[in-house]
């Protein structure tokens, strides 16, 4: 998550010990199927790549993942088949990739909201056979196995890391507005409080930032409306889905109540402008902009901001740590147990069209090492899934802020990624930007998502 100290170089698994630990038969690994063209020697790892030019934290980490490999298994090459586009065109394009064994790659990053429907689609590879005969696999935290388990019970992913999130406040506008540099909201009330004081006293300052509507895709289901939602009840049962019925929920008042306090933000102008809001690009101006420039009062956001501040990052930011304070987000009445947070996070999953299943899970072993997942958690400011990093002290002393995002994950919660959850997220975010926009009274935002949900669900909803 942050800059860390220089660690061992972790050697990749041979792939000749990789075949007979995951196959327990040929004593080289094959290629299965293969694409037109497909070269059995040679795995390509298809990625996210950041929009912005200065941020390449997985470039960096995945090429020295490539080397080790490589210098592991003479003979073997990793092409990268990196696609640089925002999330919702990530997701498509991935998708696109995925339908013929001419343009699959032999592994995929698989968001973990979006890989039930993948797997439902028929476009991603079990693992079982795999993970039954890696001992790493053991190290796995129980809730980042789930989140890549589909419902026939198998598994199609191996998590990267974790998130969680919180708020970010700047200590010199929270002085100049009269607030406490060690600020810690009890309730909702309390957030717009704050943000209320900000923007009668330090003008030109954002006061509080909410991703909203649907040019911010998941970031604003995720990091804004389920960051309220599921601290608008006992922070036990789930507010979206009803997993006793196996049915979407509706009528909910948590759900009015959380479009109510996104209205509020936007009606008050305690918020960026609607336009700079609904910019498809609102995340990176935050990170690189808004926040280092001390343009941003608060900001609900993740775990994962300081991948951009780190030294050759893009945005460096040498004493972000000193300038940033951080709070739990609170539940809604401050009702136990006081604190929420919501958590995420990727995969990487073979594709059922991969030309090189076996090469592919190869190079998940290379980078799953304890010594490699270490880096990439502190490289991308993510949240360990390994447990023997997660207690680690050189992991969690390591950089500035992680022990209070580590904090969260017993207040957390996990998006219901079944098959219809991308289409409920598309939902919420039309009725979020329709409060946002002032097109839409709470009312008919809601009355609206409940339409859309009995759609997007074939009628599998239940009232609350």
């Amino acid at each position: 998550m942050r800059p860390t100290a220089a660690r061992p170089r972790a050697t990749a698994p041979p792939l000749l010990l990789a075949a007979l630990l995951t196959l327990g038969a040929a004593g080289t690994l094959t290629a299965c199927g293969g694409g037109s063209g497909s070269d059995p020697d040679t795995v390509k790892v298809s990625f996210k790549q950041s929009t912005d030019n200065k941020v390449r934290v997985m470039d960096e980490y995945l090429a020295g993942i490539k080397a080790e490999f490589e210098e592991a298994n003479p003979g073997k090459k990793v092409e990268f088949v990196p696609v640089k586009a925002p999330d919702a065109e990530y997701y498509t394009k991935v998708q696109q990739m995925l339908r013929s064994p001419k343009t699959a790659p032999d592994l995929v990053y698989e968001d973990t909201f979006l890989i039930n429907s993948d797997i439902t689609s028929g476009y991603l590879k079990p693992l079982d056979e795999y993970l039954d005969a890696w001992p790493d696999w053991d190290h796995f935290v129980d809730t980042a196995k789930a989140a890549a388990k589909a419902e026939d019970g198998k598994t199609y992913g191996v998590p990267d890391g974790t998130d969680t999130r919180g708020l970010w406040f700047n200590k010199a506008v929270f002085e100049k507005a009269g607030l406490p540099a060690d600020w810690q909201p009890r309730n909702w009330d309390d957030i717009l409080s704050a943000a209320r004081a900000v923007k009668e006293k330090v003008p030109g300052v954002v006061p509080l930032n909410l991703y909203t509507g649907k040019p911010a895709g998941e970031a604003a289901t995720m990091q804004t409306f389920q960051m309220l939602l599921y601290g608008t009840g006992d922070g036990r049962t789930d507010p979206l889905y009803d997993e006793a019925s196996k049915k979407w929920i509706a009528g909910s008042q948590g759900f009015k109540d959380a479009l109510a306090f996104v209205e509020t933000v936007y009606e008050e102008k305690l918020g960026p402008d609607v336009s700079a809001a609904l910019d498809p690009n609102m995340q990176t101006h935050v990170r690189g902009e808004l926040l280092p420039e001390g343009k941003l009062a608060i900001g609900l956001d993740g775990s994962w901001l300081p991948q951009d501040w780190g030294k050759g990052a893009g945005h460096e930011w040498p004493t972000w740590s000193e300038e940033l304070g951080l709070a739990a987000m609170p539940t809604q009445e401050g009702q136990a147990p006081g604190r929420v947070s919501m958590s995420g996070g990727w995969t990487w999953a073979i594709p059922a069209k991969a030309a090189n299943p076996d090469l592919a899970f190869a190079f998940i072993e290379a980078m799953q090492t304890k010594a490699n997942a270490q880096k990439w958690y502190l490289a991308n400011a993510g949240i360990a899934v390994r447990e023997d990093v997660a207690e680690d002290p050189a992991y969690l002393e390591a950089q500035p802020g992680l022990a209070f995002f580590t904090g969260l994950v017993p207040v957390t919660h996990y998006r219901p990624a079944y098959p219809a959850y991308p289409r409920v997220s598309t939902a919420i975010q039309e009725a979020m930007e329709g409060v946002t926009t002032g097109d839409l009274s709470v009312e008919e935002a809601a009355k609206g998502y409940d339409e859309e949900l009995r759609t997007a669900t074939d009628d599998q909803v239940v009232e609350k």
